[in-house]
């Protein structure tokens, strides 16, 4: 049976940051991979206001084991107060690919 996989998301405010901690993740066994989306707006609240910024989206995979360690590497790394940092799991998909991710994280 193979381990359960996650994508994880996250913003970045920028492309050199969103590719600076993503490296460093994959580096460090705590993903996979990390795709890195061309830019996104998000219009949220903050503090009060709403607020509206172009940012870069991340989607991660790794493996469920490494949740925990991922979610604190990433937030240590992140320039934000509250970083955006979601986990979904993985119901299904080729069986090999998602080995692959395992095997990476491990």
């Amino acid at each position: 049976m193979v381990e359960k996989i996650l994508l994880a998301l996250s913003t970045f405010p920028d492309a050199e940051t969103a590719r600076r901690i993503s490296n460093e993740l994959v580096a460090g066994k705590f993903a996979a991979c990390a795709n890195i989306l061309s830019s996104v707006e998000s219009i949220y609240r903050w503090k009060g206001k709403i607020e509206s910024a172009n940012e870069r989206l991340v989607l991660f995979k790794l493996s469920e084991d490494r949740q925990a360690a991922f979610q604190q590497k990433l937030q240590s790394l992140h320039p934000y107060d509250v970083p955006e940092i979601i986990f979904v799991p993985i119901a299904s998909g080729l069986p090999e690919y998602l080995r692959w991710v395992a095997d990476s994280c491990g």
